[in-house]
């Protein structure tokens, strides 16, 4: 089995190496990943300026292929370029700080990455740990956060897509981890209401001209049965299954039409 190993947060996050290690029993694993921080890219595609590849090591002495651009952009060279065959399986991740929710699917890059997979027709598991501060999130480099539970899990779902395939209709599966587990379960769940009530700041730049700062707060719907409220009342690992074709039923749109 090949997995081929990617995120959102940078080749030297210490997710990526917790991702590395809970693979390690399942096959040979390719990592190629964006050179810096790119979380909130989304599904980006870099198109108006070359991607570089360069190769380094991880901190445990293994290669890994450094990407000068988007989390997507590294999916595409990982499986058309460095690999020798299309993998068995993509793991996005381990991202530093949940995905939940309808919002995240299409700004997180980490969602992205595991999308990117799926519509090449490769099984994608995106995998993201719940951290309880924020600036955690947007670390460049190691951070001190233990990753035995979330490195458990991803192996745990990891192996079961490697074993069985996806299920018919589903792309790709979205696992979100407690920062503080209750217990060793993985709960099925629905795409939470998650949104950002935005702030923007306004500054001024040492020639007098203003720049902006976009910040937000997430405002969730705790309904139960969804990835919100199990991860963060039931403190349970989370699985959602996704799909690529967003269409709305088409028969939505008959009476709208005439």
């Amino acid at each position: 089995m090949t997995i081929l190993l990617t995120n959102d947060d940078g080749v030297n996050s210490s997710g990526i190496m917790a991702a590395k290690k809970a693979a390690e029993n399942l096959g040979e694993s390719i990592v190629v990943a964006p050179a810096t921080q790119q979380s909130g890219i989304g599904h980006a595609l870099t198109l108006f300026e070359p991607v570089r590849v360069t190769n380094t090591n991880m901190p445990d002495g293994t290669e890994a292929h450094m990407v000068s651009g988007t989390p997507t952009d590294a999916v595409i060279i990982g499986i058309f370029q460095i690999a020798q065959k299309k993998p068995d399986l993509v793991i996005s991740g381990i991202n530093i700080g949940e995905n939940l929710g309808k919002s995240e699917l299409t700004t997180s890059g980490t969602i992205g990455a595991a999308m990117e997979a799926a519509v090449h027709g490769v099984p994608a598991l995106s995998v993201s740990l719940q951290v309880t501060r924020d600036d955690m999130k947007f670390h460049d480099g190691q951070v001190g956060i233990d990753f035995s539970h979330a490195e458990k899990m991803t192996e745990k779902v990891a192996k079961m897509i490697l074993d069985k395939g996806l299920p018919s209709g589903v792309d790709f599966l979205n696992l979100n981890i407690p920062s503080h587990p209750k217990s060793d379960e993985i709960k099925l769940t629905s795409l939470g209401e998650r949104m950002y009530r935005i702030h923007i700041q306004e500054r001024l730049d040492p020639r007098g001209r203003p720049y902006y700062w976009i910040d937000g707060d997430s405002v969730e719907d705790d309904q139960k049965g969804t990835d919100v409220h199990t991860l963060k009342r039931e403190k349970c690992a989370t699985v959602t299954p996704i799909t690529l074709d967003s269409t709305s039923p088409l028969d939505l749109m008959n009476d709208w039409l005439e």
